[in-house]
């Protein structure tokens, strides 16, 4: 079973979205779990105190490493083998070869963080890696836990009934996905591409392939520019 275990001083938050649709069935029927621990347990004044003011001045607040750190104890006790993720705008650019990475592998730790962050002592001591969702700031990490959870959740096997549908997913190839139709075959003078109506494999797949690429050129320069040179 692949287990998620979420530190965090706002554990009402869960499950949220990781509680519904195809996810829930998959927590329901056992394929994965999910814990939220509430960090202010493992503080140890009578306020349940889990920040304190920065060294050196400066605004905000900063999460004590001592409280974080019994936190972090406290859930590898019984499952050492999974990482630990801290979400936070310093951390590398989440990537979907690293939601694979994660979902290969029997779980996560997420360290939800908030005010200014964690005192940096914490990942100095506490072996783990720092993972951004882009380049801007939420209130806290708990909805980029959330959806590093969701990302490889959905890539486990029997979550996805058609798991096929995951191969040609943007980013799976190193291209965003190409374009999608269904049904009514006219909408507001739109029609459905004529070769997704020929019934030609061949050509719907190829058709993808070119609509992918130019998505992606016009898009996704960077992404382009890798795939085009095989760094996928």
């Amino acid at each position: 079973m692949w287990r998620a275990r979420v530190l965090t001083i706002f554990p009402d938050m869960f499950p949220g979205p990781l509680g519904v649709s195809l996810l829930r069935q998959a927590l329901e029927r056992g394929l994965w779990s999910l814990d939220a621990v509430n960090i202010r347990d493992f503080a140890e004044d009578k306020h349940s105190s889990v920040d304190d003011v920065p060294f050196g001045g400066g605004p905000g607040m900063v999460m004590r490493p001592d409280v974080i750190g019994r936190a972090i104890e406290s859930a590898r006790a019984d499952a050492p083998e999974l990482p630990l993720v801290y979400l936070t705008p310093r951390g590398a650019p989440l990537s979907q070869k690293k939601v694979r990475e994660l979902a290969d592998g029997p779980g996560l730790i997420a360290l939800c963080g908030r005010f200014e962050g964690v005192d940096q002592r914490v990942m100095d001591v506490c072996p783990g890696e720092e993972i951004s969702l882009g380049d801007f700031v939420l209130s806290g990490g708990e909805l980029p836990a959330m959806t590093l959870i969701d990302a490889c959740v959905r890539l486990l096997p029997g979550v996805i009934g058609a798991e096929a549908s995951l191969d040609e997913e943007s980013f799976e190839t190193g291209l965003l996905e190409y374009p999608h139709y269904t049904r009514p075959r006219e909408w507001r003078g739109q029609s459905v591409p004529d070769v997704l109506l020929s019934g030609h494999h061949e050509n719907v797949r190829a058709w993808r392939v070119a609509q992918a690429e130019e998505i992606t050129r016009q898009r996704r320069p960077d992404l382009w520019e890798r795939y085009r040179c095989g760094n996928i």
